[in-house]
């Protein structure tokens, strides 16, 4: 056995943990992540046991033992319901209704902004003024006006929050669009004769994609809260359904007796806000390193 190859039996093995060079989307991503985690592990080990009643373990602080010898982590609400197991079911409603319209979001915003910034003449005068005049409108407003129309419920609610929140990124999608539309790829590819539709796909889109992953993780986070404040009153998920915005709705008469009720829903809508705004100021970050980088 030579020399060399004791040397490589005695190097330590070491792994290295992946890094994006940002703190705050390293931090936003981590917890993140533990959500996301929670949402998976709701789907595959709560039952819909878990979410039953016990009128005798009602209104009980946290860490209280039932007893059957179960431990209440978070306590119990006032129909004795675990709030652990209620805010992991809530995941799918408040995540999910947010991550539905948030992509509608982007869809609309970013097609309307490409089709503004690359036509001229009536085409890009009819955008900007259906940009303004709906961005003129009271979103809250108008979002608890349709509900109020079409009723409540998940598909409901995630499309009117999805076609109502888009004209703000196609604002920033089309003012970003006519900078790339002069940059000098996109002219040569002009001249060559390649159609509007591959340079907006393949040309000016990709230099699109840090502003509308920026724009997307912030609008997750405040389409959450508007999805939490609908259900707080009372236009959002079904009642029985165990939405962060119906728990604290619930949790109203019971703030000096059990304020648990409304620290939990609100923590877990406070954790999913600020993990996504780290991540739209971590990706925002990274891209304007990236543009310093190119410019030097």
């Amino acid at each position: 056995m030579t020399s060399a190859t004791l040397g490589a039996e005695k190097r330590p093995i070491s792994f290295k943990i992946p890094s994006t060079g940002s703190v705050q989307l390293n931090l936003g991503i981590i917890i993140f992540s533990l959500v996301v985690l929670a949402l998976l592990s709701q789907w595959a080990f709560l039952t819909p046991a878990d979410l039953d009643g016990n009128l005798a373990a009602r209104l009980k602080p946290p860490g209280f033992v039932d007893r059957n010898g179960v431990t209440h982590i978070l306590g119990t609400d006032q129909l004795g319901r675990d709030l652990f197991f209620r805010v992991l079911a809530g995941l799918p409603w408040s995540l999910g209704i947010s991550g539905v319209a948030v992509v509608l979001v982007a869809l609309i915003g970013t097609t309307i902004g490409l089709i503004g910034a690359w036509n001229s003449g009536i085409v890009r005068t009819v955008v900007l003024l259906g940009i303004a005049s709906i961005i003129a409108m009271p979103f809250l407003v108008l979002a608890l006006v349709v509900v109020a129309l079409i009723g409540r419920g998940f598909w409901p609610i995630s499309l009117t929050m999805g076609f109502i929140a888009w004209p703000a990124i196609a604002r920033v999608i089309y003012a970003e669009s006519r900078g790339l539309l002069q940059r000098e790829y996109v002219l040569a590819a002009q001249l060559f004769g390649v159609r509007s539709i591959p340079i907006l796909l393949f040309h000016v889109l990709p230099g699109l994609r840090p502003t509308i992953l920026v724009m997307a993780a912030f609008f997750f986070a405040v389409l959450l809260i508007i999805e939490s404040a609908l259900s707080f009153l009372g236009l959002g998920a079904p009642l029985n359904a165990p939405s962060w915005g119906n728990m604290l709705s619930d949790s109203r008469q019971y703030l000096v007796n059990a304020p648990w009720m409304m620290l939990v829903p609100a923590a877990a809508i406070v954790s999913s806000v600020i993990s996504l705004n780290l991540i739209g100021d971590g990706v925002a970050e990274l891209s304007r390193r990236r543009g310093r980088a190119v410019d030097v």
